[in-house]
């Protein structure tokens, strides 16, 4: 009998440039790479390169719309900070010692507890994509960074069968859409936040462009 192929692993660790095929319009590219860089950033802090490759980026001055906003504010605080700094944030807002000041988790914002039926439904999704998440991954697979890299990939995927409009429009509907304000509030409430206010405002002004594009489709 011949073995099935590997499933694709789920790794947020790192965000690198998504492809998306020769075919592959110009706005999915930037919209699987927002989301590969919304995982790296809501995995784990960044990286001193990252911030560097953040901080490097040209954004449209001439771009007034609130996300636009929030990415030039990203990038500002890229070229005015180290990582350790970031770090230190992450650590205290999103690790902590026992209960979290804010946490990343579809359950406790769907379901009011963690590892709730909210997740178990996001597993049996991603068993339909051919998905499971990496080893090296600890965080379950309901935190908005493995939601987001699960974007990334019915964005950029190779498999049309799976990655493809509709699915993301189901995935996102059914397991960020009723949340990710929420989970916002949450971020931006926290006490001592900075690096992670336009992160945080990026999520919502994105995520609120994508809802109305699928509502569209």
């Amino acid at each position: 009998m011949s073995q099935d192929p590997p499933k694709p692993k789920l790794d947020q660790v790192e965000a690198s440039p998504a492809m998306v095929g020769e075919i592959g319009l110009a706005e999915d590219l930037a919209r699987a790479d927002l989301y590969g860089l919304l995982a790296a950033l809501l995995h784990q802090p960044p990286s001193q390169d990252l911030l560097e490759r953040i901080a490097s980026s040209l954004p449209e001055t001439n771009d007034a719309t609130v996300l636009a906003s929030a990415w030039r504010n990203l990038v500002t605080l890229a070229k005015n900070s180290q990582a350790d700094e970031w770090r230190k944030e992450y650590d205290a807002n999103f690790v902590g010692v026992g209960r979290p000041n804010v946490f990343l988790n579809g359950s406790y914002f769907m379901a009011g507890h963690l590892n709730e039926k909210p997740l178990v439904e996001i597993r049996r999704a991603l068993q339909t994509f051919g998905l499971e998440a990496a080893e090296s991954v600890s965080e379950t697979e309901d935190h908005l960074a493995a939601l987001c890299e699960v974007m990334r990939y019915l964005i950029a995927g190779d498999d049309a069968a799976v990655s493809n409009l509709t699915n993301q429009k189901i995935f996102f509907n059914n397991y960020m859409r009723s949340w990710y304000e929420d989970c916002c509030d949450a971020i931006e409430n926290a006490p001592d936040t900075h690096f992670y206010l336009p992160v945080a405002q990026l999520i919502r002004e994105f995520f609120a462009i994508e809802a109305q594009s699928f509502d569209m489709v």
